[in-house]
């Protein structure tokens, strides 16, 4: 039995742990408020501790590690999320779609202010999504409206009913990212506990369970993915990518990064011609793009390439929140011209990004499974170094991608990143900018890690290429 007497004598120190943190879980969901920053700040930092300790003491009993991850994340069930207002959107567009509405098409704002309320507790979802979310069009591709469409199903009149029916999914998608993490892990002979630096997580417990953000749900399908390409089912990979990109678009940016996995493929031993890897190559990325615009196509209409392009492009050349090194840039541009520069440097910023993931995919070594996968990490972190927004949730994929290879400054930033949620505490009530000085902070300890593990001690997927 897991908790007869000598199993409890024999692990006292664990199971108060476990308890402690389970406290802790319930008094976060439940009685923390979002500008309660000393008690947010203390709270986490005994979680990350009690987390940090658990997996050490635990690594070698998985079983157990599965129960708790999956316990703590439980606490949550009945909660409405605390640090985050987009679920009201997620919850609006479901609606919206089993009314036979395109959500791509209307923004909440047109119906409000038509006067028109089209779906139950309307007024409600709108006044907790937001002025700015009620104000764009939706930017959720579709595997990720079908989600929302779920939770609509089951729970059309209760906001609480959705909450639960999309949380459970973003737990459901946890046991997969498990199942084939592990999986992957086993087979490149690194030690399968390390899933659980994801997996048990304080920040992807609260970001995703509790936050219902949807990177968990993308997350499985990109390992997924890595797990079957790794296993020679590379079509699958494919179409699974496909799945993942129809989450959130972010995997899109790896998609140069298979040539060299591709370039050195083998079958029955020895290296095909470079002209029929090509050939699979073309192939694979044929799969991501066809799948990806198949799973669009229901939502299609003249409108909708106009409308969808327009507020991914907001992203780039409207918000701004917890940059690094686009916050340089924005001073430099203050001090010559003025003014605000992001309208320019949102648009040189992706024309850097895809420069620089095509050093890595042709200069780089990367035609191991680790070293793709490196790869993809480098890529990402330089994507959200640059980037003129880097809301703490998008910090998931680098930290899954982290656990395959020996970089920790991913670990590092999901224990910094609560700090962002203290980016508006300013002396001057009235000043509603960020607090610089927080955010200098968390980034000289995110730079300072990586600056360590990328070019000074070196080399940490060299331990490993013997295993991929």
């Amino acid at each position: 039995m897991l908790l007869n007497p000598t199993f409890i004598k024999l692990n006292k120190i664990p199971l108060g742990l476990i308890l402690l943190n389970l406290i802790l879980y319930c008094f976060f969901s439940y009685d923390l408020v979002r500008t309660e920053y000393l008690k947010l700040i203390i709270f986490y930092a005994l979680l990350f501790v009690l987390f940090y300790q658990l997996v050490k003491r635990l690594k070698n009993n998985l079983q157990l590690l599965t129960y708790i991850s999956f316990g703590f994340r439980a606490a949550f069930i009945l909660a409405i999320p605390n640090l985050s207002q987009d679920f009201y959107r997620f919850i609006w567009d479901g609606r919206i779609i089993l009314e036979g509405l395109n959500p791509y098409l209307y923004t909440v704002e047109y119906f409000i202010n038509e006067g028109e309320f089209p779906i139950a507790q309307a007024q409600e979802l709108r006044e907790g999504m937001g002025v700015l979310n009620a104000s764009h069009y939706t930017n959720y591709p579709p595997i990720n409206q079908l989600c929302f469409i779920i939770a609509g199903l089951f729970a059309g009149k209760s906001i609480l009913g959705a909450v639960i029916v999309m949380r459970l999914i973003i737990i459901a998608a946890d046991f997969g990212t498990l199942y084939f993490g592990k999986r992957l892990l086993e087979k490149l002979r690194i030690p399968a506990h390390n899933i659980f630096w994801y997996i048990l997580n304080p920040f992807i417990i609260i970001e995703l369970t509790g936050n219902l953000h949807f990177e968990g749900v993308m997350i499985f399908f990109l390992v997924w993915s890595l797990y079957l390409l790794y296993t020679g089912k590379w079509q699958w990979a494919a179409v699974v990518l496909a799945l993942s990109i129809s989450v959130k678009l972010i995997p899109l940016i790896f998609l140069p990064l298979f040539f060299q996995w591709f370039m050195k493929f083998k079958e029955g031993g020895a290296k095909d011609s470079t002209s029929l890897n090509l050939i699979r190559l073309v192939v694979f990325y044929a799969i991501v793009v066809i799948v990806t615009i198949v799973l669009f196509l229901p939502f299609y209409s003249p409108e909708f390439i106009n409308n969808y392009s327009e507020t991914v492009a907001l992203w780039f050349q409207n918000f701004e929140f917890n940059a690094s090194i686009y916050y340089i840039a924005r001073a430099i541009g203050y001090t010559f011209r003025g003014y605000n520069e992001i309208a320019i440097i949102g648009k040189i910023i992706p024309i850097v990004i895809f420069i620089i993931t095509l050093i890595i995919t042709f200069f780089r070594r990367n035609k191991s499974i680790i070293e793709l996968i490196t790869a993809m990490l480098l890529v990402l972190s330089i994507y959200y170094f640059t980037t003129t927004t880097v809301h703490p949730w998008y910090i998931a994929t680098l930290l899954i991608l982290s656990v395959f290879t020996k970089y920790k400054f991913p670990l590092v930033w999901s224990f910094v990143i609560i700090l962002s949620y203290l980016a508006y505490i300013n002396l001057n009530k009235a000043d509603k900018s960020e607090n610089l000085y927080i955010i200098a902070l968390e980034y000289a300890i995110v730079y300072g890690v990586f600056i360590w593990e990328v070019f000074i001690k070196k080399a940490p997927e060299k331990e490993l290429l013997n295993h991929s």
